[in-house]
């Protein structure tokens, strides 16, 4: 049977899913996704809709990148610019408001939603006073209860710098690396607009080639213990370099994450670096 690929861009407010990926009897955003493709496209099984990332339960995205592939018959003899315009508008009436359909786009040859993908930056976002916290912010927002240290927290981020094993601070699966490269990894304090005042909001970018399960809030919980001074920079260093997952790191709490962007090369290099990561994972 023909197949059609279409690319699907969309953000979700991940407070009540229990991740992404979907788990027999419990609300997720991949079933919710599949159950809307069903039903809209009048298909007669379930679609199989895969992401970039699989955020885990609580996690936000911003920018999730997803892939579903319909048959060619689900679209007939409609002009396929058409059928799109009509399933964007029609998958944003059935789902519900925690999900946002940002595009739908016929996905360019050789093109895997996670493999052909090139980096994930995540965001997470602390306040370190929490009277400051603004009511309609704490869904998102971790409120932490000691003053952070903004350089101190910059001096722990590096140290995740480039390609490391990050098997300290992942949850491993059978037969998967957990070998990942960082490319950048920085917090900030942000300033009030009007007075130019350090405020207590404080907010931290990382992106890395992939991911491990659990990797992000593994590493924010590290680097928040360096940051209000209970643990120094040498302890968390030899953390990095222990081989498996100890009881020492903290996962921060999940309402503080957000999948922010996930970047892809040229349409021409898709089918390729989809290849070279595949090859790399396992």
């Amino acid at each position: 049977m023909d197949m059609v690929r279409l690319r699907i861009d969309l953000g979700y407010d991940g407070t009540d899913f229990v991740g992404w990926a979907k788990q027999p009897g419990l609300r997720s955003v991949q079933t919710e996704l599949e159950i809307a493709i069903k039903t809209v496209c009048r298909l007669d099984g379930h679609p199989r809709v895969a992401a970039a990332g699989r955020t885990d339960a609580g996690v936000h995205a911003r920018a999730q990148v997803a892939q579903v592939d319909l048959p060619a018959d689900a679209i007939g003899l409609t002009p396929v610019e058409l059928f799109i315009e009509s399933l964007t508008y029609r998958l944003r009436g059935y789902l519900p408001r925690d999900i946002a359909i940002r595009r739908v786009q016929l996905a360019p040859p050789g093109f895997d939603a996670r493999f052909s993908a090139l980096s994930r930056r995540y965001r997470y976002r602390v306040c370190d006073d929490p009277r400051e916290l603004d009511p309609w912010r704490r869904r998102d927002t971790l409120e932490y209860p000691r003053p952070l240290d903004v350089d101190l927290l910059n001096q722990a981020a590096a140290l995740f710098m480039g390609q490391h094993d990050f098997a300290a601070f992942c949850r491993k699966k059978p037969r998967a690396t957990t070998i990942r490269t960082v490319l950048d990894a920085r917090w900030e304090r942000r300033c009030d607009r009007r007075t130019g005042e350090p405020t207590a909001m404080i907010k931290m970018s990382i992106t890395a080639d992939a991911f491990c399960h659990s990797m992000v809030r593994s590493l924010v919980g590290g680097m928040l213990a360096v940051g209000d001074g209970r643990r120094d920079l040498d302890w968390l260093g030899e953390y990095l370099n222990q081989q498996e997952r100890g009881p020492d790191v903290t996962v921060a709490a999940a309402r503080g994450l957000i999948l922010d962007h996930v970047e892809y090369p040229p349409a021409e290099e898709l089918a390729a670096r989809a290849q070279l990561t595949r090859s790399r994972r396992e």
